[in-house]
């Protein structure tokens, strides 16, 4: 087994500031999130990458927080062309229409409620376990929800760095 980090590791590490703060807003729309992921490069491992990402994450503020949260769109209803967020809401493709209109009403409940869309790695989930989630979240107190959320972002996160490591010779930070 090779103890060589992934070729997009490799690439982000060396990468110059612009091109790292360009990938890092893929992965998540908190400037105070990547500016903390910048100043820890370079990274000898995606362990340690992950473990500056779930810091990083713990230290967001409110406002901080809301930016993050800015950069996703309601379950069910990915931006066009937003091809990561088409990805991990995939379990709603198949919905049927009664399902797809009660995630609509819920996502416009949960956000009158707490201010915000609700958050929640959708990757590998079906529509029915993010319907479940969504109603049973509703009843969070504003409090929990942040906490909540702020698990929800740490792990989407994960998933997009993971794939932005992953990436093959060749590719682009």
């Amino acid at each position: 087994m090779s103890s060589l980090p992934p070729p997009g590791l490799t690439r982000f590490n060396a990468a110059d500031d612009n091109a790292a703060q360009a990938a890092l807003h893929q992965v998540c729309t908190s400037r105070a999130w990547a500016a903390r992921l910048l100043a820890r490069r370079p990274y000898a491992t995606t362990d340690a990458l992950y473990a500056a990402n779930d810091a990083a994450v713990a230290e967001l503020t409110a406002a901080d927080l809301a930016e993050a949260m800015a950069g996703h769109p309601p379950i069910g209803r990915p931006e066009p062309g937003d091809a990561a967020a088409a990805r991990e809401q995939r379990g709603m493709a198949g919905a049927s229409a009664a399902l797809t209109a009660e995630m609509r009403q819920l996502n416009l409940d949960y956000q009158e409620k707490f201010g915000q869309v609700f958050l929640i790695r959708a990757a590998g989930r079906t529509a029915e376990h993010l319907r479940d989630a969504i109603r049973h979240r509703i009843g969070n107190a504003p409090e929990e929800e942040r906490e909540i959320v702020r698990g929800e972002l740490a792990e989407i996160n994960r998933l997009r760095l993971t794939r932005l490591t992953e990436r093959a010779e060749g590719g682009t930070v």
